[in-house]
């Protein structure tokens, strides 16, 4: 069987949030920097990007100093880059840099500080450090529900990020609640053929066929499916992986025609 993922919602890339404390940025160049390396990065070349990144912190740095919310950004996209490499422990020490320079900045109970928390959780989980990262999760949805309310997509993504942790520890009965408040909160609010919904379809599809509990594993899988295939300009690699899963759950199942007939289907696409 492959092994099966989940579509944790990505790591906030690239922010070029500058404080009123601070008007004056790191500059064109810099902000160009930035750009370049938004575009190395979704070409996949990550090596490139590095690099570009690197000289980007060093001109932030530079130009407005080691405590700006300029280098924070720099500090993170770097961070995000080694992270998408698998490069953990460079990662590491930098997000929490920008993570430090942003409370000193914000103050700990600004909304942008869950996006950097986000942002290591993600980080952790990739690990499976499950106790470093529960913490931060339950920081940053403190954070958000007393900034946005309980019904918020940015309150979803926390939600999400716990349940993530209680799933990697196979705490199932604990994750399962929480991806569903996560699942009704995107619905509600972005409407039920989002992205966003399909990332809370795809967890707890995931979730229930990692607990054995096949037939729900199904239903989700479907719905899953049914907002990939309809959105305009559907990502065809997750279509074609939402298929795969769902194949290998059928054969799991012992519904191997069905299953062959998804296979042939997701080659098609």
């Amino acid at each position: 069987m492959k092994k099966l993922t989940q579509f944790f919602v990505v790591a906030v890339l690239f922010a070029l949030y500058v404080s009123p404390a601070f008007p004056q940025g790191a500059g064109a160049e810099w902000s160009s920097l930035n750009q370049e390396v938004i575009a190395l990065y979704s070409q996949g070349q990550y090596d490139q990007a590095v690099a570009v990144a690197r000289k980007a912190l060093t001109l932030a740095e530079k130009n407005v100093g080691e405590n700006h919310p300029n280098v924070a950004s720099s500090l993170n996209n770097l961070a995000e880059l080694y992270r998408t490499q698998g490069n953990y422990l460079r990662a590491e020490p930098l997000y929490r840099r920008a993570l430090t320079i942003n409370i000193n900045i914000l103050g700990p109970n600004h909304p942008d500080i869950a996006i950097s928390m986000h942002n290591l959780v993600l980080l952790y989980l990739s690990q499976g450090k499950y106790a470093q990262a529960e913490p931060l999760c339950k920081s940053s949805l403190a954070i958000r529900e007393k900034a946005f309310g309980p019904d918020h997509p940015d309150v979803a993504v926390s939600i999400s990020d716990l349940a993530g942790v209680y799933s990697g520890q196979r705490k199932f009965a604990e994750s399962e609640p929480l991806y569903k408040r996560s699942l009704a909160i995107n619905e509600k609010s972005l409407g039920p053929d989002h992205p966003g919904v399909a990332v809370s379809l795809n967890n707890l599809a995931v979730l229930y066929e990692s607990d054995g509990k096949y037939p729900e594993a199904d239903l989700y899988y479907r719905r899953l499916l049914s907002i990939l295939e309809k959105s305009p300009g559907p990502d065809r690699f997750k279509v074609v992986q939402s298929l795969n899963r769902l194949a290998d759950l059928y054969r799991t199942m012992g519904r191997n025609e069905e299953a062959d007939a998804l296979d042939q289907l997701a080659s098609m696409n």
